[in-house]
């Protein structure tokens, strides 16, 4: 095991612990957006703190990898979550960077399962997505997403790409926020899909793997009976046995006696 591989497994539990704290910091501003001006403040401190750390995470490994270029080149969507926030100073963009980030390290763990980690990101997609779409729209004039309600199940709709209408973004943002819902809902159903998919064919050629064992331990069965057969034959303890051969059951007919001559008469 390597140092960057030592690394990632001490780190992995307390990363995905920053990220859950960097949930809560980024759900009070918006939950309670008349709450204390220090307690949202301390927030944003949060986010960037949680950000910070993932940042410094991959620096870390980029300074422990062997090969750093081909760290870099392996793992474009790590550099472009630590350099995203750097771009434009929004929330949103370093909720983005930090989901990514936590996913990248959850998807390393070898114990977390498929099913798990596509239950994790839908929950995560749903809550997010209802959060940072209800911040985008609330301040909008012709907004129809105001509550947390209205969030939540537009989310949902969206992410099932079902979209009845009755909630729609009108901003440009949120727009933008539900094409990368919708595009994520249909990943995870060709995730969960192909998943399924697998499954079944994994256990037919389990079948097939098992039908050929049987069928080929059956043929060397027949050729060692056929062997031992023709060892038993060389020995003499078995007698060949053709179309021309005399039948040992059946006995041999016993001689018939021959008709002796009569004497015949003189005359007188």
């Amino acid at each position: 095991m390597t140092r960057r591989e030592r690394w990632e497994r001490h780190t992995q539990t307390p990363l995905i612990a920053l990220s859950v704290v960097f949930a809560v910091a980024y759900a009070v501003p918006i939950l309670y957006p008349e709450a204390d001006e220090r307690l949202l403040r301390g927030a944003a401190w949060v986010e960037l703190g949680v950000w910070a750390a993932f940042a410094a995470d991959y620096g870390t490994r980029l300074v422990l990898a062997e090969r750093r270029w081909q760290f870099v080149r392996n793992s474009p969507l790590d550099l472009a979550s630590v350099l995203l926030p750097l771009v434009q100073p929004l929330r949103l963009l370093r909720l983005m960077s930090t989901l990514m980030l936590a996913g990248r390290r959850v998807r390393m763990a070898s114990q977390v399962r498929l099913t798990t980690y596509v239950a994790g990101a839908a929950l995560g997609l749903l809550v997010f997505g209802s959060l940072a779409v209800l911040e985008i729209e609330r301040s909008s004039p012709t907004a129809t997403i105001r509550t947390l309600d209205d969030a939540l199940w537009w989310s949902f709709t969206t992410m099932t790409t079902v979209g009845y209408g009755d909630l729609t973004p009108t901003t440009g943002l949120g727009r933008l926020l539900a094409v990368a819902l919708m595009l994520s809902g249909i990943a995870l159903l060709g995730v969960v899909t192909a998943n399924i998919a697998a499954w079944f064919v994994s256990r037919f050629e389990a079948e097939d793997r098992l039908d050929h064992v049987n069928h080929r331990a059956i043929l060397d069965l027949t050729a060692e009976v056929r062997e031992l057969r023709a060892q038993l034959t060389a020995l003499g303890a078995v007698e060949p046995r053709g179309a021309d051969a005399p039948d040992a059951a059946t006995p041999e007919p016993a001689p018939q006696p021959q008709p002796q001559p009569q004497p015949v008469a003189e005359p007188a």
